[in-house]
């Protein structure tokens, strides 16, 4: 029966029911969008850890034993990274504590800003946010708060961490069931281009990894020559966890390592921040540009524009994924749409 010989009724509930099923469908994916985000980016992060896994696999172990290996060893860079950098954050900021007041004082001693405090009372304004309750709700909305953001946020690290190993396992296994698919006719094809979107992404990942190892050594010889050669190690840690987040990592390195700076010297703070927020912006648009077009081989334009428009849309899971996404979708063109349109 077509739906013309339906009556008004069986056409409208129909209708109803495919209006609430879609509803329905949209609820369920806006409730799992932070799962499916974690999903995502580790399987993203599989991809990029599979060449170091295959390398190995190659040379006669066995893939689990690979995957353990890549696994332990990655842990372990940011578990060192972690131990060097803790102790001298913490120190820093009981040195920077115990100055508040020194740097208060100084501040009210500077005629311009003591007029402007004495009619506007900035400094006990700032004095008053700056303390431990006010900071915690300012950034989290209180203690509760702040409990469930660390939560929060171990969860997923677990979470990721669990589902990278997984895929990263049994990654073979889920490319031949994609494989097959597809039509067999097609197969092959489909296969060559499964494996350049694959290579692609992996070269998205070396290409992070050179773009913070330039950062951290550039930033160890800058620290070395401005004076802050005792702390050289473990700021340059700091830049190079902080270069791994999209968007908001390297002005948290900037913050980080400029407070640091000026519990040491203000003079050498200011050098500090200037020079930072200047490697940030050549970082931005020369470094990243350039790495990004020869290992994921998208233009420079489309890595910025890519990056810019993946972190509004999707904060910093969108950042991540977006210049991956972008040479997945510059690939398609080229070897699907192009030759179609070509044909036709």
């Amino acid at each position: 029966m077509s739906l013309l010989e339906r009556g008004p009724f069986a056409i409208g509930f129909l209708g109803s029911l495919g209006v609430l099923t879609a509803w329905g469908l949209i609820g369920a994916l806006i409730e799992l969008q932070s799962i499916l985000i974690l999903v995502v980016l580790s399987f993203f992060l599989a991809l990029g850890l599979n060449p170091e896994v295959e390398w190995l696999h190659r040379r006669g172990l066995k893939r689990g034993v690979a995957v353990l290996i890549v696994a332990l060893v990655t842990l372990g860079i940011i578990g060192l990274a972690l131990w060097a950098v803790m102790p001298v954050l913490v120190d820093q900021a009981s040195i920077l504590s115990a100055r508040a007041p020194e740097y208060v004082e100084t501040l009210r001693r500077n005629p311009q800003i003591a007029a402007l405090d004495a009619q506007y009372h900035i400094i006990d304004s700032l004095v008053t946010y700056l303390s431990t309750t006010n900071l915690l709700n300012l950034i989290f909305g209180g203690i509760t708060a702040a409990g469930k953001t660390v939560a929060s946020f171990v969860f997923s690290v677990v979470v990721t961490v669990v589902l990278t190993l997984y895929f990263l396992a049994s990654l073979p296994s889920m490319k031949e069931f994609a494989y097959e698919l597809a039509p067999a006719s097609r197969r092959p094809r489909v296969r060559y281009l499964a494996d350049q979107v694959f290579a692609r992404v992996g070269g998205y990942v070396t290409g992070l990894f050179t773009i913070v190892m330039i950062a951290a050594s550039v930033s160890f010889v800058f620290f070395n020559l401005v004076g802050l050669g005792t702390l050289s190690l473990a700021l340059s840690t700091v830049v190079a966890l902080c270069w791994f987040i999209p968007l908001v990592g390297s002005s948290l390195a900037i913050i980080i390592v400029a407070t640091v700076a000026f519990s040491t010297s203000p003079s050498t703070g200011l050098i500090t921040l200037v020079f930072l927020i200047a490697y940030q912006q050549f970082d931005v648009y020369v470094i990243q540009p350039r790495v990004f077009a020869r290992s994921v081989q998208v233009p420079g334009v489309i890595v910025v524009l890519a990056a810019i428009s993946g972190g509004l849309l999707a904060q910093m899971p969108g950042a991540i994924l977006a210049v991956p996404t972008a040479a997945i979708l510059l690939l398609l063109y080229q070897e699907v749409l192009k030759p179609h349109l070509d044909a036709s």
